[in-house]
């Protein structure tokens, strides 16, 4: 598909048209609380610049209370006033529209001073609420109605008003968090009076000529959570109050449903958003997974909505509409939702950024300008690394050679793309592929990378990857044991009882990829919807199916095992390890922690637990896969540096961790950006 007619359509909102049908949704990056104000600013221009209709910041305290953790940014004084006017200022002069998302936290600030409907403690905060009285609640709609006065002196077009994801104006709405009898609760007229009333003053307050979104949840995922009547009786409502759009959104935080993770089907909610269309005059955006031109022309051709709110997809790409408009899909940085720089970032109080391109949130300290002299360069390896290192320098201008053994680009990439749930990694093996092809590459493929290949190059990169550590197992060369590499490249026979040794990411994907039958669930969206208990909030209150979760039988009994003495998975990443645990549970998984591997026979694998070594068991299995971890490939690198030749080592070759392709990206980039 190359012609999106739907999406390149202009949408009137009255006072102002908008160019295409294209929103950057909200992302928290903590570039504002930086206060490095040139780079916040320098990161919208660019999306702007990349033809984005409208963008929306990530969310603005309205208060100190309301702030998602101490310290968050928001309009508190003329100094913020003056500063988020060096931003506006910077996507007006690139051709965009900004506007500002007011959030407030409600139960989910990270702080003791946190307000909500009762005090009932979120299960993700430590702190419980303070029960808001009537003078309470009159300030935080104050506070929320100045924030969007504030914001349209400091020259942003609109305010989002940040209704959904289990927030302030969400934990009104719904008897899970609001358990009060006075005018603020009890019926949903009085549990809905809140958020209107904010969108109907603020309307008053900021004029006409203001674009007020609405982030509204069209389905909660949790108990207790709103039915379909009560969205589109509160849609309705918050138009009648003024707002100019209705934005999507889908899940409170505390949800134990995956609704942007990689496994999560694409566009997997767009059919909840298309259930209000028809219901309000207003725009409706709908949200979630859609991460490519096709996708979301197709959301939007088939009626799910009016507008799609797409925002990862701006981390990895700046320029995603400027490249659908002129036809250069395939050169799309893909999102693959992996979470693991932008939300697992923000969650651990860092600066948010992509694993495919670390130049989100640092476009004013990792630039790639031209080389001042042009040199030929040798990069060996075709992982994730490699691949990021040589596309980055012949985009500066040098003359690049990339070398590998293998017969196809990618190097473990290939193998985290056979997991179910990890599909996205075909599209970034693809995205490579087309970025070599399109900056100049001399591709070398199925070669054995010896020494005297290295002759003549100016610069030589070695990004070799790694090779499986032995856990030296007594017996581990028995017919019954094989490597991570054997099963996921598709060599090794692999029998009904399986132990998997190692639960770091690796084992983890190997237990998933044996577990799963037939195909991939994160491909086939009814099928996915069940496994997570996911049902019409039409008809379930909350979307959640009554039945609860039904996954597919498991395909092998499978028992996941590591050294450390914690519980598996907790090293995996903050806001997807929870996933990856809540899938193999589902498919009755068996994970131990602590445990010793004494030897492997016939019968299977021998093990004990502690340093003492007790309680001595035997898992009988027909196969135990290593996944013991990694060490780096670093044969040639320390040939050509005993040689005398200057190397640059990078990605699993300089540090073996998990297949950690984040960081042999950014290393990748960084240091091409640097020669």
């Amino acid at each position: 598909m190359t012609n999106y007619s739907h999406l390149f359509t202009p949408l009137e909102l009255g006072h102002v048209t908008l160019k295409n049908r294209v929103l950057m949704g909200s992302m928290h990056t903590g570039l504002e609380e930086t206060k490095d104000w040139a780079r916040v600013a320098e990161f919208y221009a660019a999306r702007a610049r990349g033809g984005v209709a409208l963008m929306v910041t990530g969310g603005m305290a309205p208060n100190r209370e309301g702030g998602v953790f101490p310290g968050a940014a928001g309009l508190f004084t003329d100094d913020d006033i003056a500063n988020h006017r060096i931003v506006t200022d910077a996507v007006h002069d690139a051709g965009g529209l900004i506007a500002m998302q007011v959030l407030h936290a409600g139960r989910y600030a990270y702080g003791p001073e946190c307000v909500s409907a009762s005090p009932i403690k979120s299960p993700i905060s430590p702190f419980p609420p303070k029960e808001l009285d009537e003078d309470g609640i009159e300030k935080q709609i104050t506070d929320i109605v100045t924030a969007c006065v504030r914001a349209r002196e400091a020259g942003y077009d609109g305010a989002e008003i940040m209704g959904s994801e289990g927030y302030f104006l969400n934990q009104f709405l719904v008897r899970h968090t609001n358990k009060r009898t006075d005018r603020w609760g009890g019926s949903y007229e009085n549990r809905m009076r809140l958020p209107v009333e904010v969108v109907r003053r603020a309307r008053a307050a900021v004029g006409d000529d203001f674009i007020l979104i609405y982030r509204l949840s069209m389905i909660d995922l949790i108990p207790e959570g709103s039915t379909f009547d009560e969205v589109i009786e509160l849609a309705q409502a918050i138009e009648a109050a003024g707002a100019t759009i209705i934005n999507t959104g889908i899940g409170w935080h505390e949800a134990r449903i995956p609704t942007i993770a990689t496994s999560v089907p694409r566009a997997a909610f767009s059919w909840v958003t298309k259930k209000l269309m028809g219901h309000v005059g207003i725009p409706v955006i709908t949200s979630n997974r859609i991460n490519t031109p096709d996708v979301a022309e197709d959301v939007l051709a088939t009626g799910c909505a009016d507008m799609v709110s797409m925002a990862r997809p701006f981390l990895a790409d700046a320029n995603f509409v400027a490249k659908a408009a002129a036809g250069d899909t395939h050169l799309i940085a893909p999102c693959i939702a992996c979470n693991q720089a932008c939300l697992d970032h923000t969650f651990s109080g860092k600066i948010s950024t992509c694993l495919v391109n670390p130049r989100a949130c640092h476009e004013t300290e990792l630039e790639i300008k031209p080389a001042d002299t042009p040199k030929k360069i040798a990069v060996v390896g075709a992982g994730p690394a490699g691949l990021s290192a040589a596309i980055t320098a012949a985009q500066r201008g040098h003359d690049v050679t990339l070398l590998d053994r293998d017969t196809r680009i990618g190097g473990q990439l290939n193998m985290a793309r056979v997991i179910p749930g990890k599909e996205e990694f075909h599209g970034l093996v693809d995205w490579f592929s087309a970025m070599l092809k399109q900056t100049g590459v001399h591709l070398s493929l199925g070669v054995d990378v010896t020494d005297d290949k290295m002759d003549g190059f100016d610069d030589i990169i070695i990004a070799t990857g790694v090779a499986p550590r032995d856990p030296g197992i007594p017996g581990q060369d028995g017919p019954n044991v094989v490597t991570y590499i054997d099963v996921l490249r598709g060599g090794a026979t692999v029998g009904q009882r399986v132990a998997v040794i190692g639960a770091g990411g690796i084992g983890f994907d190997v237990a998933e990829f044996l577990t799963q039958t037939g195909g991939s669930p994160s491909e086939n969206l009814p099928e996915w919807m069940v496994e997570w208990g996911i049902a019409d909030p039409a008809k379930a209150r909350g979307g959640l199916a009554p039945e609860g979760p039904r996954p597919e039988p498991a395909a092998r009994q499978v028992t996941l095992l590591q050294r450390k003495a914690e519980r598996p998975g907790k090293r995996l990443g903050k806001t997807t390890g929870w996933i990856h645990r809540a899938t193999l549970k589902m498919k009755n998984v068996t994970m131990m922690g602590g445990v010793n591997y004494e030897r492997i026979d016939a019968r299977g694998l021998y093990i004990s637990f502690g340093e003492a070594r007790e309680r001595p068991t035997l898992i009988e299995v027909d196969t135990i896969v290593l996944c013991a971890g990694q060490l780096p490939q670093r044969g040639l690198a320390d040939r050509l540096q005993a040689a005398g030749r200057m190397v640059h080592v990078i990605g699993g070759a300089d540090v073996a961790a998990e297949l950690d392709a984040k960081r042999a990206i950014d290393q990748g980039t960084r240091l091409a950006a640097a020669l």
